[in-house]
């Protein structure tokens, strides 16, 4: 973009609801004037910020793949101002992206390795964004195994309930799906906190690398799990989602240290973030 504080304009072409207290939606946007995709390049673990006028900005991990055509995606949780704004437009609404921004996962390093996927409650966007671009027909040989464990509160609130089942009847990614509890009768998978199954389906750590992203109290007690298994800090991706802001450094809120994690994130390596203060 010539302009970084400068939104394209995009109209909403579809919205889903995605868990049942209808605190999750995603949304389905295709840009107005032609040529502006082709600018909006990104990859898998950047965010962008989505605007309205005379409201503000969010930041929002994005949610599609590159490999998806025609549209970008955005998971929206409902908790102020802008995202409740959000959550009450329509299809055929208009609105802005700004970005793309932040870094992204260090797809060029993870190629020809296994890939551990490991994500909790309604920050799974990026990751499933990178689990699409992965399994796409033209990604798919580049990688190895992968490994994906996914967990929510409970069955309701678990994101993009059709692409887990499909991509639980494919051969070739593992898919691990837990809630926290459940009265469920019909639930057939894992029951545990993430951590736990985690440590439980034992990943392999040999020639892996470990993408995490999820509540911070969920990472806290993961990272331990993956220190456990064989993960050397270096292979073990973290994403500070909680921590964006502006997107351009500008602002100075989302500081820690010496690092920007609007410039220099979100996407960090474990051994990065052990020589900054403390977040986990």
């Amino acid at each position: 973009m010539s302009n970084p504080y400068l939104p394209y304009p995009v109209r909403i072409e579809s919205i889903v609801t995605e868990s049942e207290d209808r605190n999750q939606k995603t949304f389905k946007l295709v840009f107005l004037n032609p040529g502006d995709e082709e600018k909006f390049k990104y990859t898998p673990g950047q965010f962008a910020e989505l605007s309205v006028a005379g409201l503000g900005e969010i930041p929002i991990g994005i949610a599609s793949s590159p490999t998806e055509k025609g549209f970008i995606k955005f998971t929206v949780n409902k908790v102020g101002k802008v995202s409740s704004h959000l959550h009450n437009m329509k299809a055929g609404d208009v609105m802005g992206v700004r970005g793309p921004l932040g870094n992204w996962y260090p797809w060029d390093i993870l190629e020809g390795k296994n890939i551990v996927i490991i994500g909790g409650g309604f920050a799974f966007t990026t990751l499933r964004s990178s689990i699409v671009y992965m399994l796409d027909p033209a990604n798919r040989p580049r990688f190895g195994k992968i490994d994906v464990v996914y967990g929510a509160r409970s069955p309701g609130l678990l994101l993009y309930k059709e692409e887990l089942a499909a991509w639980e009847q494919r051969d070739d990614i593992h898919m691990h799906i837990t809630v926290d509890g459940t009265n469920d009768p019909n639930w057939k998978y894992n029951v545990g906190f993430v951590p736990a199954i985690t440590k439980q389906k034992a990943p392999s750590a040999e020639n892996s690398y470990a993408i995490i992203c999820g509540p911070p109290i969920m990472i806290k007690f993961t990272l331990p799990v993956l220190t456990e298994l064989g993960f050397p800090p270096e292979r073990i991706i973290s994403s500070l989602e909680m921590r964006m802001k502006c997107g351009i450094g500008i602002c100075g809120r989302c500081n820690i240290g010496t690092e920007y994690v609007c410039k220099d994130g979100p996407v960090f390596t474990l051994a990065q973030l052990s020589k900054l203060p403390g977040e986990y």
